[in-house]
């Protein structure tokens, strides 16, 4: 969908919806240490992510593997997609922390930063909490990847913080509203997915009116150099949410397993598809356009 035909949002005032999302945080907010049971076991009969979203799915590799060892591989590419939502969640923390602390505190938008700070560090923990039980580890992101994202939570103003926050959240977002209703799916997994859907909904409905309210302010070198900025955070999100570690860890040869998962056109077609819905926010804006947008087709986002 193209920034021309696509309808312009509507944007509220600042400050009656950061009220309106701190009377939901207030009514639905959840403490997954209570909310989930750790001590139930982690059934190997059951799917951690339904069979057409592994990344090897349709290719000679998932072949290759037993039906026991691709419902392993589901689970690990779960944990390793968690990894990647902790080491970004940790960034946005960051960069929410920095935006209150040039703002009012006695506003209600500066209030609900802080509100999904403290929710940010539940998911944390709670994914961190997840990716143990599924029988995987925090492995830390490859050095590229983790330098960019220091710099990037030291650099990245409102647009940049809130168009960020939009990526990861709205692709973590759609794999776990499908895995919600899914009966194939380990219920610790629809657990932990249902917690995280209903408290993101406020932090993207937040992020979502930030982002426009903030970029129609901004001058066009400033839009430009958002744009590739955006474009390679979302590159570096997108091309690292498995880690090739998770072959390996079923038998298959890492290296191999990665190219072939890289140029799959169902795992392609999975990005997208988590992707659409932040690309229709951004292309409201005329967020991805020219280098930035090569980073994201790059990553295989645009299909």
């Amino acid at each position: 969908m193209t920034a021309e035909i696509t309808a312009k949002p509507k944007i509220t005032d600042r400050e009656d919806i950061a009220k309106r999302l701190m009377r939901g945080s207030a009514k639905a907010s959840y403490d997954p240490l209570i909310e989930i049971d750790w001590d139930a076991p982690v059934d190997p009969d059951m799917w951690g992510i339904r069979p057409e979203r592994v990344s090897l799915y349709g290719t000679h590799l998932w072949d290759q593997l037993t039906e026991a060892q691709r419902k392993e591989l589901s689970r690990l590419e779960v944990a390793s997609i968690a990894t990647i939502g902790i080491w970004f969640e940790t960034i946005l923390m960051q960069m929410l922390v920095r935006h209150a602390y040039h703002n009012d505190p006695s506003t209600q938008h500066v209030q609900y930063a802080y509100t999904e700070i403290a929710d940010e560090c539940r998911h944390t923990v709670m994914f961190a909490k997840m990716v143990d039980k599924l029988g995987w580890h925090t492995h830390r992101i490859d050095p590229v990847a983790f330098q960019l994202g220091r710099l990037f939570k030291t650099i990245a103003h409102g647009p940049l913080i809130f168009a960020g926050a939009l990526f990861v959240e709205e692709v973590l977002d759609q794999f776990q509203r499908e895995a919600m209703p899914d009966e194939q799916i380990l219920p610790l997994v629809r657990s932990v997915a249902r917690i995280h859907v209903i408290e993101e909904a406020r932090h993207m409905r937040y992020a979502r009116e930030e982002f426009h309210r903030d970029w129609q302010k901004r001058g066009p070198v400033d839009k430009a150099y958002s744009k590739v900025v955006l474009g390679l955070i979302t590159y570096y999100s997108a091309t690292r949410l498995i880690n090739p570690k998770v072959y390996e860890q079923v038998g298959l040869d890492p290296e191999e397993a990665y190219k072939v998962a890289k140029k799959n056109p169902h795992w392609i077609g999975t990005k997208t598809w988590a992707a659409r819905k932040v690309v229709d926010t951004l292309n409201t804006a005329d967020a991805i356009t020219g280098l930035g947008k090569y980073f994201w087709k790059k990553a295989g986002l645009l299909g």
